[in-house]
């Protein structure tokens, strides 16, 4: 008999305990555990978001009680919101984390569906060791690859892009200090490090698809288009959705990239929505505006995975 199994027979034992409480006592450590790493924090970060917390008021007090209570943070309502949701900046910071998620996803499903296709290929030769290649960028440090992007893209007649513009006679362009050619380098440097794990969801989409469809395709006279759109595509819609909705809510929470390229700039008019509610938080000290906007980024994060979900139907099938 297993250690939880006598646990169970002996909480069984207790007269006023059923079958279903003993159930629940066993994974009351787990949830205890689960509330102090995961709810404990968010609902600390709600609670900061209705004061005007700061460092000269957040930490006053003696104490781990202080800093619970917030110190002397004074309760301001819905204050902190109302700024926010009326500030010229957030508002940019939120259009352009979206049209950046649109564009890197977009960029990313195109480019991991192409490599897929390769790399499942029945006239491709070295797949094996190609499918090793692909899954490289997920084994390396991200700030490491970003710093080294951030150099490919330097404003620099060094920069290796504008190196290439060199040989080639054109002049070299400032990369990072240009709005769009700024918001271009998010893209690429998101792309290279996010494609790997769409094209391992596509790859594994890809082998499950019926060799029988195809070959009834080709008895139809359906050609290399006509058989990916009508057969293999439609196959691995779901996986693909799956992973395009995970891999959107985390362009959305993209804070390496812009900050460590040049910190959401130029002019703070690249700020994605995280960066921007980091500096609010420590670069200018309002801990409760900080909050506030991690907070509003949470609700959208999460209304769009429920949408998404909901309107993918990814749930189906799934009993309750």
């Amino acid at each position: 008999m297993s250690a939880v199994s006598r646990v169970a027979d002996r909480f069984e034992r207790v007269p006023f305990l059923e079958k279903s409480d003993v159930s629940l006592l066993l994974v009351l450590p787990g949830l205890f555990v689960f509330s102090a790493f995961m709810l404990f924090p968010v609902a600390y970060l709600v609670g900061i978001s209705f004061t005007n917390a700061e460092p000269a008021n957040l930490f006053q007090g003696e104490g781990v009680v202080a800093v619970l209570t917030f110190g002397e943070a004074a309760f301001v309502g819905l204050e902190n919101y109302v700024d926010v949701l009326t500030d010229g900046q957030f508002w940019n910071s939120f259009g352009v984390t979206w049209l950046f998620v649109a564009t890197s996803v977009t960029l990313k499903i195109l480019l991991s569906v192409s490599v897929a296709l390769v790399v499942t290929s029945d006239y491709v030769r070295g797949k094996r060791w190609m499918r090793s290649f692909i899954i490289l960028p997920m084994g390396l440090p991200a700030i490491f690859t970003i710093t080294v992007w951030r150099g490919i893209f330097s404003s620099a007649d060094f920069g290796l892009i504008n190196q290439l513009l060199a040989a080639v006679g054109l002049d070299p362009v400032a990369w990072l200090a240009g709005r769009w050619t700024a918001f271009m380098a998010y893209n690429v440097t998101e792309v290279w490090l996010s494609y790997p794990f769409m094209v391992i969801i596509t790859v594994s989409a890809l082998q499950d698809v019926s060799e029988e469809l195809h070959e009834a395709a080709i008895v139809d006279g359906a050609g290399h288009l006509a058989r990916f759109l009508h057969v293999t595509l439609p196959s691995i819609k779901r996986p693909v959705l799956f992973a395009t909705i995970l891999t959107s809510a985390a362009s959305f929470q993209q804070f390496l990239i812009p900050y460590v390229f040049n910190q959401g700039g130029p002019a703070r008019a690249n700020e994605l929505i995280v960066v921007y509610g980091y500096r609010e938080a420590l670069s200018f000290q309002k801990y409760g505006r900080g909050a506030t906007i991690s907070i509003v980024a949470l609700v959208f994060i999460g209304a769009f995975m429920w949408l998404n979900v909901k309107k993918g139907r990814l749930a189906d099938g799934v009993s309750d």
